[in-house]
């Protein structure tokens, strides 16, 4: 009986300390969960805009700067990423600085398609951090391109698709710390991949990817604008050649008219400017060429060729070879005798 009566007595004493020991758990297990939600705010920055996209260090270097920058990111295949270091955000934030700069805008129109299929690669791996920086990329660029509807919708399903299996598998913090390392690997993995096969196709031009549609049609236009040119040129020299057949029928005929013997100095009649090539020109890169070449007594230029040049040696051959094409156009005073003499061409903006 009295055994039974002390049980009873430290019934209530038992039942308090259960309370005590299940609140003090409680209590413990407060802070871990306000550190994970810090964790996960701290996770959510702020998504960038078109405005604020490019970052401050590149919006304050200076157009040359810029120029340089871009040139080097665009040869080294830091097309779009890391953020802060990419010809896209050079080329915008020279876009910003002059306007009128056709390089810049040519450039970025050249970007656009491979800024897009990297934001859908983003999208796909859930990547919505990067995916979102890519899409404000190509907003700043042209806010009426018409895969931002697109891209934008799917970054908002598919974040929404994420939050909801993220929410029902109940992802620690450290499995989100590890999702979240996976996704740069990814990330990186991807670029580095996209890089590797620029290097392969520039490595092996003769066997190209299959031309899109859009770029089909272009080549064709470009076609047709070579071909015109050649029947030009073609009609042009047949023209030149009746003259100077007509030329010689008359002082065939009115020998006692024939004008004295043309000297020999060199006089140009018509030196037309040779054509700029477009990479050049969008790098921002300068140089010159100086071609030899003869002057026929005629005043038409042969026997052209490149004697040295002068300019990064990634656009040499290129300016070589429109220097060389300018100068077959040269035209000049008839001469009595064929002249050989050089001249320097340069390729400035």
């Amino acid at each position: 009986m009295s055994a039974n009566n002390s049980l009873r007595r430290l019934g209530p004493v038992a039942l308090t300390l259960a309370i005590a020991c299940a609140l003090g758990a409680c209590k413990k297990d407060e802070p871990a969960a306000d550190a994970a939600a810090a964790g996960a705010a701290q996770q959510q920055a702020p998504a960038p805009t078109p405005e604020s996209v490019v970052s401050a260090t590149v919006a304050a270097m200076s157009p040359d700067q810029l120029r340089d920058a871009a040139s080097k990111a665009y040869g080294e295949n830091r097309l779009y990423a890391p953020a802060g270091n990419n010809a896209m955000e050079y080329y915008l934030a020279l876009r910003d600085k002059q306007p009128a700069d056709a390089g810049a805008s040519s450039a970025l129109t050249d970007l656009m398609p491979m800024t897009v299929i990297a934001s859908e690669q983003a999208i796909a791996r859930e990547d919505f951090a990067e995916a979102k920086r890519l899409v404000a990329l190509i907003e700043k660029a042209d806010g009426q391109h018409p895969a931002l509807g697109r891209l934008k919708s799917s970054i908002a399903g598919s974040e929404t698709a994420a939050a909801s299996r993220i929410a029902q598998q109940q992802l620690t913090a450290e499995q989100e710390a590890k999702r979240q390392a996976d996704l740069l690997k990814q990330r990186e993995e991807d670029q580095r991949r996209q890089q590797e096969q620029a290097r392969q196709q520039a490595a092996q031009p003769a066997t190209p990817p299959a031309p899109t549609a859009a770029q089909q049609q272009a080549a064709a236009e470009q076609e047709r604008a070579a071909e015109a040119e050649r029947q030009r040129q073609a009609a042009a020299e047949a023209e030149r050649q009746r003259q100077q057949q007509a030329a010689a029928q008359q002082q065939a005929a009115q020998p006692a008219a024939r004008p004295a013997a043309a000297s020999n100095e060199l006089r140009a009649v018509s030196t037309p400017s040779p054509r700029y090539p477009q990479a050049a020109q969008r790098a921002g890169a300068t140089g010159s060429v100086v071609v030899e070449f003869t002057v026929n007594p005629d005043g038409s230029v042969g026997a052209v060729r490149a004697v040295s040049s002068d300019g990064p040696r990634q656009y040499t051959r290129e300016f070589e070879r429109e220097a060389v094409a300018a100068a077959k156009r040269w035209r000049f005073q008839p001469m009595s005798q064929s002249t050989t003499t050089r001249r320097t061409i340069a390729f400035q903006q």
